[in-house]
């Protein structure tokens, strides 16, 4: 081989090799549905961007767009499809409303979920999905605002447009018998809904996103009745909501991230097991049970992983 055609080689294959090193180092995109201002969401997207960091995954690894629709099923799919459309590597969605959109958009598109209460009864597991359920038992939750205010008719704020909180709604009304109590139920789908509230001695807030959403307004509902308030999902405990029972957010976010690692890593969602939440917190709003004249019996409190005084 002549000397001036072998550098040209030379040169050719360190372009080559160049590329190729470029291409490896080409940032993922991940795409987030985390539905409008909720807290909860928020603390889990601080603590997945967090554990993205932990793995390796941070800034110049990993490109994180981020679509926040209103608690709407229009918003939910249109969020989704705008992620499908720029062909992101794996979308995470916060809560199954989220989840189930992006399902119901792509086959192909992994996706990994946290804060959903119980994907198996929302029909998110066999799909190409894995993720961490923020189920608690929604019995302890009763029992312990049923220690609190001896109420006859318990009302469910609920949103019938969110599957897992028909689920829970259903799953309240299972206690009826043995806790001596009426359900009724209220659809809250926007923030006026919260004047529908009315004729209950005591509320259950499921992981309703349009509830969360519009929190201030029914908690202030329930502040001028003064009717005790419990929920299955955190971020209302600082705003009023006396009783929470909880995933904890941060635990949601890491182990969301651990799951988006090993998927770029080329594992499949269906190899990953989905996680049971081990970390479950039990706020009690003392402050404002003490505003609206209601006693917190000692072994609740004692039983509390934080009190807000």
């Amino acid at each position: 081989m002549k000397r001036g055609t072998a550098i040209i080689s030379i040169v050719i294959l360190s372009v080559l090799f160049i590329a190729a090193v470029e291409a490896q180092a080409v940032e993922k995109t991940v795409g987030i549905i985390m539905t409008g201002d909720i807290p909860y969401y928020k603390t889990i997207h601080k603590a997945f961007l967090e554990g993205l960091s932990a793995e390796g995954l941070g800034a110049g690894k990993v490109n994180v767009v981020v679509q926040a629709p209103a608690p709407d099923t229009m918003a939910w799919m249109n969020a989704a499809r705008k992620l499908v459309a720029v062909d992101v590597n794996i979308i995470v969605a916060y809560g199954a409303p989220a989840a189930l959109a992006v399902i119901h958009e792509s086959s192909d598109i992994p996706v990994v979920f946290a804060g959903v209460y119980d994907p198996q009864a929302v029909g998110i597991i066999g799909k190409n999905a894995t993720g961490i359920s923020s189920k608690v038992p929604v019995a302890s939750v009763v029992k312990n605002l049923k220690g609190m205010s001896n109420f006859s008719k318990l009302g469910i704020v609920f949103n019938d447009s969110e599957r897992d909180t028909v689920k829970q709604a259903e799953e309240v009304k299972q206690f009826e018998g043995q806790y001596g109590f009426q359900s009724v139920r209220f659809n809250i789908k926007r923030f006026g809904d919260a004047a529908k509230i009315s004729n209950v001695d005591a509320l259950f807030i499921t992981t309703s996103c349009s509830a969360m959403q519009c929190v201030d307004n029914v908690v202030g509902v329930a502040r001028k009745g003064k009717i005790p308030t419990a929920t299955t999902i955190g971020g209302g405990e600082e705003r009023g909501i006396i009783l929470t029972l909880t995933a904890d957010p941060n635990e949601q976010g890491r182990e969301a991230a651990e799951r988006v690692s090993k998927i770029l890593k080329g594992a499949k969602p269906a190899s990953i097991p989905i996680e049971i939440p081990k970390k479950i917190e039990m706020i009690i709003n003392l402050k404002e049970a003490t505003a609206i004249d209601l006693k917190v019996p000692f072994d609740i409190l004692t039983s509390a992983t934080r009190i807000i005084k």
